[in-house]
């Protein structure tokens, strides 16, 4: 048996191998299809059943020249069946067609993944992979650093019901659980929902979830944003895609419609307030959400953004704008704000501070570090920790984290500030952390915060240039 460190770069190779021969995006969805499916014919092992074991396939393409009908067969019968419209086809809907040149590979990934131990881990490294083979299109994970900053801030717990509405691969649902069982020797069981408008994306959401032991109410697939919530959660986490154009359901807008008739409707060409506002509509009374969105959102100065923005601020409804480092998602290079929304900022536990008509602001463009050798970034621990340190000091509530005792919050120039609804009514509603925590005349942090706009705008421009190229592609084949 060989570690998940060991099994990894065979893996890589063969995936590059098959991808080459359909695409990359399918090659990874068959590398964690099979990975998963190995891990749950093990667990299924000791019940009876009447699906094929995982020896069943070893065996099979040990002996027969063709691989791909078997493994389409064996996924079919492994691979959850919530989409499949048709019982002949049941399961296969989700397996891309495997011709005969991927025959090769396949047999010898077989053997791989079968030589494998430590199998969670295994299927936590191949599912980054394949969220990077298909973030061009918007439809990349949340990476662990980035869920548990999120999930920390908002402190789910067992009674509450929580929701993902852009879930993707179910990655912030499940650290919402991770964290309740590191903070309790309990059976944790929230009522859990997720969301998204992709098959495969929720087919993939089934198996991770199903890997780390959580139950969760994942809807088929449907567009958010094309209706209200009809119940209130206590937590909403997402990660939404970025600056999406054309999301308008239908291409028009109900001006009546709950989630934004108290402001002003969202801009077709953009929905980043289709989300926030949305969110905000789905949060029950005392309800908290962490969300993601891009720089612009807290800052653009179209008419319809600012608008929404003084609606939010002027209903207290935000507690805290967080900025990130770039380059945290490897094909989403603009930079982004982590959002925290909250509809009860009275005093909350012992110590609890009143935080109603305020408003917290923290720079950690620079709290990231470089993963090993590699091109990726991620939140370094410690700026995990003090962005989760200096929140938890403002509400009045510390953590027992490492950090140098502090007995009251107090704003610290560059890191973080407080600011009143009048303040931010005074400055035009600018949401941009940098534009609060930089001191007036700050040449160094007005330089840094224009490098870091300017790398944004680059990267952005970057993956235009991608996006382009690849519908020229797909217009190419097609003559």
């Amino acid at each position: 048996m060989r570690s998940p460190n060991d099994v990894a770069p065979h893996v890589h190779q063969l995936a590059a191998r098959i991808g080459s021969r359909l695409n990359e995006q399918d090659a990874w969805r068959i590398v964690v299809s099979l990975v998963y499916a190995r891990w749950a014919a093990r667990e299924d092992r000791a019940r009876e059943s009447s699906r094929p074991s995982w020896r069943w396939l070893t065996d099979r393409t040990d002996k027969d020249p063709r691989v791909g009908p078997y493994v389409r067969g064996f996924l079919s019968e492994w691979l959850h069946q919530q989409t499949a419209a048709d019982e002949s086809e049941r399961g296969k809907g989700n397996v891309p067609s495997l011709p005969a040149t991927v025959d090769s590979d396949l047999r010898q990934l077989i053997r791989v993944i079968d030589r494998a131990e430590g199998l969670g881990d295994l299927l936590q490294h191949c599912l980054r992979n394949l969220s990077d083979s298909q973030a061009t299109g918007g439809h990349y994970f949340t990476p662990r650093d980035i869920a548990r900053l999120m999930v920390e801030a908002v402190e789910p717990r067992d009674t509450h019901r929580i929701l993902d509405p852009a879930c993707g691969s179910a990655g912030l649902l499940i650290e919402a659980v991770l964290h309740m069982r590191r903070h309790t020797t309990l059976d944790v069981r929230p009522s859990l929902t997720g969301q998204d408008l992709h098959a495969g994306t929720l087919q993939i959401a089934r198996m991770n979830l199903d890997a780390h032991g959580v139950k969760a109410d994942l809807a088929p697939p449907m567009d958010s944003l094309a209706e209200p919530t009809s119940e209130g959660f206590d937590v909403v986490l997402a990660n939404p895609p970025f600056n999406a154009a054309s999301w308008a359901p239908d291409g028009t807008l109900d001006d009546d419609d709950p989630r934004w008739s108290r402001y002003t409707r969202p801009r077709r060409g953009d929905a980043n307030f289709a989300w926030i506002l949305h969110i905000a509509h789905a949060l029950a009374p005392g309800g908290r959400a962490a969300v993601l969105m891009a720089d612009g959102a807290a800052d653009n100065i179209r008419k319809a953004d600012r608008v929404i923005r003084e609606g939010l601020v002027t209903d207290d409804l935000v507690e805290c704008v967080v900025a990130l480092p770039p380059g945290l998602f490897p094909h989403v290079r603009i930079p982004c704000c982590l959002w925290l929304l909250n509809r009860d900022k009275s005093p909350q536990g012992v110590g609890g501070v009143d935080r109603n008509r305020e408003v917290l602001f923290i720079n950690a463009r620079g709290a990231s570090e470089q993963i090993g050798n590699s091109r990726r970034w991620r939140l370094d621990p410690d700026g995990i920790e003090r962005i989760l340190h200096t929140l938890a000091i403002w509400r009045g509530v510390p953590r027992s984290a490492p950090l140098q005792e502090v007995d009251a919050y107090g704003d610290e120039p560059g890191w973080c500030r407080s600011r009143t609804l009048q303040e931010l009514a005074d400055g035009g509603y600018n949401l941009l952390p940098p534009n609060h925590t930089d001191a007036p005349g700050d040449a160094n942090g007005s330089s840094q915060q224009r490098i870091v706009e300017l790398t944004g705008e680059l990267y952005k421009r970057f993956e235009e240039a991608r996006d382009l190229e690849a519908k020229l592609r797909r217009a190419l084949d097609e003559l």
